[in-house]
């Protein structure tokens, strides 16, 4: 049965491809690397990576044994995780990120009920912008964020609905839209519309044309809106954090409601994570 050294060598020479980083990384001597990769292989019969003096790269049996072992290997390092915080209590720093002020104010309550039961762990707060909620997430920038996104992905969950409200569409101050009272999803189909990377079903199927900004922030997307460029659907949020002349939100009145949770990777639902679920679960069902 191979160690768990051997593992972790494995995966991250595996993110790393070369030796020198993966040897930083893991606080040991390259020499150490090359013995422990050497050492495995030849307990499985066959290469797990070629190496010449310019690269380093997985062979396929390599690349299979990687995928097996990453999804396992992160859940095995969570398990040890909480039962380590299970015997020290809950320390260490919690990161997480927000996508606008709104978000960013929500949050903030949350770590001052957080803080009074968990004195002993810090909250970092980020800013993210919608394409890169996934990413980092999956790859550990983040703990946890607060997002309106669906769940299907089996490695993301999701704590309960925090936020439920109206979706609105902002268009430009002069658009023809701007003097009606509402719109309809069958709408959509006569203008552009705007939209960020995050996966949205309804908008999928109401707006399939519409054109995606990966890497626009909101006040990006609102401009382009205000300018003229297209519609972009919003949270009734948005009206009240972000007023613009330049853009008028009009309710879209046949359009489910967005729902706001907190999203962290399945893997890494650490006793902070689950904590700081619980603060905010709480501070919502109290009466204002």
């Amino acid at each position: 049965m191979p160690e768990w050294r051997e593992l972790e060598t494995v995966l991250t020479l595996a993110e790393e491809l070369h030796f020198g980083r993966t040897a930083e990384r893991l606080h040991v001597s390259t020499a150490q690397v090359s013995q422990t990769i050497r050492k495995l292989e030849r307990r499985i019969g066959v290469p797990l990576f070629t190496r010449t003096s310019r690269r380093v790269a997985l062979t396929p049996v390599g690349r299979q044994l990687v995928t097996d072992l990453g999804p396992p290997f992160a859940a095995v390092g969570a398990a040890l995780d909480r039962a380590i915080e299970a015997g020290r209590g809950v320390t260490g720093t919690l990161r997480v990120a927000f996508g606008d002020a709104a978000g960013g104010q929500l949050l903030a309550g949350v770590a001052e009920r957080f803080r009074q039961r968990e004195p002993g762990c810090h909250v970092e707060f980020r800013e993210v912008r919608p394409a890169e909620v996934l990413p980092w997430l999956r790859e550990g920038e983040v703990d946890v964020v607060l997002a309106a996104l669906p769940t299907a992905a089996p490695d993301l969950v999701a704590g309960p609905v925090l936020v439920r409200e109206v979706r609105f569409l902002a268009v430009a101050a002069d658009h023809p839209f701007a003097r009606r009272d509402s719109v309809r999803a069958a709408d959509l189909a006569r203008v552009p519309v705007l939209r960020c990377a995050l996966p949205d079903p309804w908008l999928d199927e109401h707006a399939p044309d519409a054109t995606i900004h990966p890497r626009a922030g909101l006040q990006e997307l609102l401009t382009l809106a205000g300018a003229g460029s297209g519609v972009l659907p919003v949270g009734a949020h948005i009206r009240r954090y972000y007023p613009r002349p330049d853009v008028v939100y009009v309710p879209l009145a046949d359009a489910p409601r967005l729902e706001w949770s907190l999203i962290w990777p399945a893997a890494t639902a650490t006793a902070r994570v689950r904590g700081f679920a619980e603060a905010a679960a709480e501070l919502v069902r109290e009466p204002e």
